[in-house]
């Protein structure tokens, strides 16, 4: 390898170094602007609550009964097989604690996530994405009008929206479902249960749980908006700003699974 070629290549990691940090630190500097205007009361006027309605509404009410009808089938589904595994093997008692695990604190979260990213989020950076190229954002930025605020910050509050609600019904969904699986149609398993869900649910997994959901809220909502809204123009440098997006996103959902794995059993 000669000195040029070696200049040239680490020219070229330096470059890809850089405009990696630089897509990064763009996304963290969103993420601070959007939520400093959430909690701005100026962000709130008539027509802009009106909008964000409508985005809530649109990313939430479609999906919301179906989603918790098939998490409610899935749920059905693995406790009984779990517990007809935990029963064959002599460990009965531990068959719901499993479920509620891997359910509740697992799998719904990061189900209820890549869900409305696939369903409402993505949709929406590449409609973003389309206004941006058009040049209905620069138009918006020559009246006067903030993108961010008008366009970008109902978006992301949906999407917020969606994915914490979805969890959240999803959650207690699947507890309620798991219990009549287990114990059937009765109350007497009431105090047991409550019992299993409080071993299960202690302070700190309860912690990690809420901020686990909240981050891949945050992940699913920003992300695909970053992208759209930063992105280079023009067809396949388009395209690749894109990929790159979900890429970041599908990698930052990982890191934050991965951290909660390891806040939770080490």
């Amino acid at each position: 390898m000669t000195k040029a070629t070696l200049q040239s290549r680490l020219t070229e990691t330096g470059q890809v170094g850089q405009h990696w940090l630089i897509e990064w630190w763009r996304l963290v500097h969103l993420g601070a602007l959007i939520l400093v205007l959430t909690l701005s009361p100026s962000s709130y006027s008539r027509e802009s609550r009106e909008v964000m309605a409508r985005h809530i509404y649109l990313n939430t009410a479609p999906i919301i009964l179906w989603f918790t009808v098939l998490c409610a089938l899935v749920t059905v589904v693995l406790t009984r097989i779990v517990l007809v595994t935990a029963l064959s093997y002599g460990l009965s008692q531990y068959g719901l604690q499993v479920v509620i695990r891997v359910l509740v604190l697992e799998l719904i979260p990061l189900t209820a996530a890549l869900f409305v990213a696939l369903r409402c989020t993505i949709p929406d950076g590449a409609e973003l994405t389309a206004m941006q190229s058009s040049g209905q954002l620069d138009e918006m930025r020559r009246v006067g009008l903030d993108p961010v605020l008008h366009e970008v910050l109902p978006r992301v509050v949906a999407g917020l929206f969606s994915s914490i609600t979805l969890a959240a019904l999803s959650s207690v969904v699947a507890l309620v479902v798991a219990y009549v699986a287990g114990y059937g149609f009765i109350l007497s398993g009431i105090t047991a249960y409550t019992r299993l869900f409080g071993q299960v649910f202690s302070p700190a997994v309860t912690l990690i749980f809420v901020l686990k959901t909240l981050f891949f809220s945050l992940t699913v909502s920003l992300i695909p908006m970053a992208s759209a809204l930063y992105g280079m123009r023009g067809g396949s440098v388009r395209t690749s700003a894109e990929m790159r997006g979900l890429v970041r996103m599908f990698a930052l959902i990982l890191l934050i699974e991965v951290a909660s794995l390891v806040g939770n059993y080490y």
